[in-house]
């Protein structure tokens, strides 16, 4: 996991399991690749996410959307209350869809995790893989997937 404020600030998921989270994102343009949804489905498959969760996946590219409907992906994130979205810029660069608000705390599969990067200056922003993040959607924590 990389931790705020900057990607290379990284920490084994074990020692953040005591951090609650508002956000998941899943997807944009870094690991929103067929594999990743795959990955996070696998994982989500008939759980919700946590009800103080908000869950956004975001295939990469029109053909992994594409991919993703035609493989039943999405219908699994939107059984798991998730927001899907088509590809598109947005939460990653703080644009729309997803702003933190101040204090809030995100987990994401993007790349960047600068501080204010996806809204608030006082907001944070965790790095990990498309598994964790779907764990942690689940949880309202960070946690390992093994976990579940």
């Amino acid at each position: 996991m990389a931790c705020p404020p900057l990607p290379s600030g990284a920490k084994p998921v074990s020692e953040l399991s005591d951090i609650t989270i508002d956000q998941v994102v899943i997807g944009s343009c870094t690991n929103g690749r067929i594999n990743d949804l795959r990955t996070a489905a696998q994982v989500i498959k008939g759980r919700k996410a946590h009800p103080n969760v908000r869950l956004i996946v975001i295939p990469a590219t029109q053909a992994v959307y594409k991919q993703a409907l035609n493989e039943g992906l999405l219908e699994i994130f939107i059984d798991a209350e998730a927001v899907v979205s088509t590809p598109t810029c947005g939460p990653c660069l703080g644009g729309y869809m997803g702003i933190l608000a101040e204090g809030e705390r995100c987990l994401a599969t993007t790349n960047r995790n600068f501080v204010g990067r996806m809204g608030d200056l006082k907001s944070e922003v965790y790095l990990c893989n498309p598994a964790v993040a779907a764990a942690s959607a689940v949880t309202g924590n960070i946690v390992s997937p093994e976990t579940l």
